[in-house]
């Protein structure tokens, strides 16, 4: 998959980006999905088996939560912890959650295997030198109101502090449009490509806000290019304790994936769990830095 050599859950935690097995020269697509926010034990176990059975390559889920209001729910903390340990060892997926500050590196290293940098934190250059200094990939998300070149200038604080495994994300900016919760910017996954050699991925819950807009944003993702999505998924939206109204249910999840596939395959390119075919000739180039 796009992150990780071969996963181990219960004996590896440092992460590194691999290629596509067969073809040393494509990224595979990474299907990063699980809840805005973990919850419960129960929960998080019943998503990523839900997801994982669809051909998810990755789980996410949120510890530390940065939110508008000071009185939203914020995440369980250091008590997600174990949690998140427990449900990877069931299912064998690595972890990709957000980091909002250099001191939680300490409480999350343990289970994370992608630190994400969320969008208000892409200007918080002091957490992404520190982010430099680890051996996991990190994956930023595009800031609110970020030019892509600010983007583009983010992610070589973690590269030039010694970390080149940076993977940028899409993730919707804020316009005059009220429609949506942001406007997903398709356009930046070709530019990207070709301004720099880094994975791009995107995230068309927060890019849209909608739940009915998630599933046609993560096709028109594949289409455009994009080495991976991340999606947020719930059991059941309307308990969701964080970002519900953007939560897929388990129904949409499975609807979502079979069509990806065959938009992967019509791009020649492998589809989730068909990761050993090989790619067609033209398709995207690894760089030597992921090495």
């Amino acid at each position: 998959m796009l992150f990780l050599d071969s996963y181990q859950s219960s004996q590896q935690n440092s992460a590194s980006l691999t290629k596509v097995e067969g073809n040393p020269e494509t990224f595979p697509f990474s299907m990063i999905a699980g809840p805005c926010s973990i919850e419960s034990y129960e929960l998080f176990l019943e998503v990523a088996r839900a997801v994982k059975k669809q051909g998810a390559t990755a789980l996410r889920g949120g510890i530390f939560k940065m939110r508008t209001r000071s009185d939203a729910f914020q995440g369980l903390g250091g008590e997600a912890v174990p949690i998140v340990k427990q449900v990877k060892a069931e299912v064998g997926l690595p972890f990709v959650c957000e980091i909002t500050d250099p001191r939680q590196i300490a409480v999350l290293d343990e289970v994370v295997d992608v630190f994400q940098v969320g969008a208000r934190n892409m200007h918080n250059y002091e957490l992404l030198k520190e982010l430099g200094k680890i051996h996991k990939p990190v994956l930023i998300k595009r800031g609110l109101a970020a030019y892509l070149d600010e983007f583009l200038a983010a992610a070589e604080y973690v590269t030039k502090a010694g970390n080149s495994r940076v993977i940028l994300c899409e993730r919707g900016i804020r316009t005059f449009e009220r429609s949506t919760r942001n406007t997903l910017d398709l356009s930046a996954v070709p530019y990207l490509k070709q301004k720099s050699k880094l994975p791009v991925i995107v995230d068309p819950s927060h890019g849209t806000g909608v739940r009915s807009l998630v599933t046609p944003m993560a096709w028109a993702a594949a289409a455009a290019g994009a080495d991976g999505v991340i999606v947020e998924v719930h059991p059941r939206p309307k308990e969701a304790l964080s970002d519900g109204e953007q939560a897929l249910t388990l129904e949409d999840f499975e609807i979502l994936v079979p069509r990806l596939n065959r938009i992967l395959e019509a791009m020649d390119r492998p589809g989730l769990g068909d990761h050993s075919s090989t790619p067609a000739p033209h398709s995207r180039k690894i760089p030597a830095w992921t090495n």
